[in-house]
This record gives structure tokens, C-alpha cells and sequence, in this order.
């Protein structure tokens, strides 16, 4: 397993040329990771989360916009004829089963995994989505909503323990990091009906005051 640091010391050049662009930077090294060149984009979203809190939103968002729109290299790579190729590298039968998937929920079969950390070989869903010949704008919603969830799961965890915390994620067993995903989840998910149900109380009680009125 390759340290943090040797990992940013491999594209130093590149990232020293892209990070001072910010959310810029975020946008377009998340496109180069998704297209071909497996930059380290977790730990570069968590940096920028950790130091500029305020706009963590604005860091998730350009991150799932780059995912997206780099992912359309590989997905091109599918669809122009990568059965061969998908075939070739994960073999027929596991082929068989993906594309059953996409032909039963293609969304969620993209999306699903687009959520998930390294080590998910999520350019292989990329490549079956093409082959799957999958709408172009299913594809990138897809690639989009799964990417904010991870980005924003990813933010959430950087704001309570710090960056460091991208170590566990490259680095810790899938077992583990599936727990962690779906207790972030569930408690997002938790925050979420917690503030819906506050707005609906503040509504009723605006209507029943207009009522008094």
C-alpha cells in the first residue's frame, strides 16, 4: 500500500499546477481520475473541505461535475464497441450478470458503485454502461448522484475527524468501509427527516397563526 504522501508525490507536477485553481482544480482533476489518469481525488476533496469549510457543497459539487463528464471517455470507450474489451479483462460470465444489472436498473447499477471508495473498480461499470448503450443523460446523472453522495459522505467525515480520515478509506478493509458508508447514510438520512420534520411544524404553525390573524 502506497503512503498519502508518496501518492501526491506521483502527480505533484500536475497537482501543483491544478490546485491553486480550487474548485476549478477539484473539477478538473476529478475528470482526469475518471477518465483515464487515477489521480488522487479523495484526499485532494477532503484537503480542500478541511481548509475552506464554508464551501464544502461547492468542492462535492465540482468533484461529482469532473467524475461526470470524465467518466464520458470510458463510457465513449464502451459504447463505440468495449464488449470485447470488458469481456476480455472481467470475463463472460461476470460480464453476463453487470449487464443483466443494467438492464434490470441501469441507474442504480451505475450509481451504487460510483458511491463507493477505492479499490471499487468503478471504470468497469463506466465500460458496461456504454456497451449497455445506456442514455447519455442517465449516465451522467447517474455518475453525478452517486459521486455527491460519496464526495458529501466523504466531507461529512472530514469535518468531524479531519483528513486523515481518507487514509482509512484508500487503505481499510471494504468490509469496514461499507459499515461506515451505511452509518453515515442512515445518519444523513436521520439529520434530513429530523429537518424536513422541523419545516413542516414551522409551516403549520405560520398557517395557524395567518388563521388567528
Amino acid at each position: 500500500m502506497k503512503p498519502i504522501k508518496a501518492i501526491f508525490a506521483k502527480y505533484k507536477l500536475l497537482l501543483g499546477i491544478l490546485l491553486p485553481w480550487g474548485p476549478w482544480g477539484v473539477l478538473a482533476i476529478a475528470a482526469l481520475d475518471s477518465a483515464a489518469l487515477g489521480m488522487p481525488l479523495d484526499l485532494v476533496v477532503a484537503q480542500f473541505v478541511w481548509a475552506d469549510k464554508s464551501r464544502f457543497l461547492l468542492y462535492c459539487f465540482m468533484g461529482a461535475i469532473g467524475s461526470a463528464l470524465g467518466s464520458l471517455v470510458v463510457y465513449g470507450i464502451g459504447y463505440k464497441g468495449g464488449e470485447e474489451l470488458l469481456v476480455k479483462r472481467i470475463g463472460q460470465a461476470r460480464f453476463d450478470k453487470i449487464h443483466a444489472r443494467f438492464e434490470k436498473s441501469e441507474f442504480l447499477t451505475l450509481a451504487l458503485p460510483a458511491m463507493l471508495p477505492p479499490p471499487t473498480p468503478f471504470k468497469l461499470f463506466v465500460l458496461a454502461a456504454g456497451v449497455a448503450e445506456m442514455s447519455v443523460w442517465r449516465f451522467l446523472l447517474g455518475v453525478f448522484t452517486g459521486r455527491m453522495v460519496r464526495f458529501l459522505i466523504l466531507s461529512f467525515l472530514t469535518l468531524k475527524f479531519g483528513p486523515g480520515v481518507v487514509g482509512f478509506l484508500l487503505h481499510g478493509h471494504t468490509k469496514e468501509k461499507l459499515l461506515v458508508l451505511g452509518v453515515v447514510v442512515i445518519a444523513l438520512l436521520i439529520w434530513w427527516l429530523v429537518r424536513r420534520g422541523k419545516s413542516v411544524e414551522t409551516v403549520e404553525e405560520r398557517i395557524a397563526l395567518a388563521e388567528k390573524k
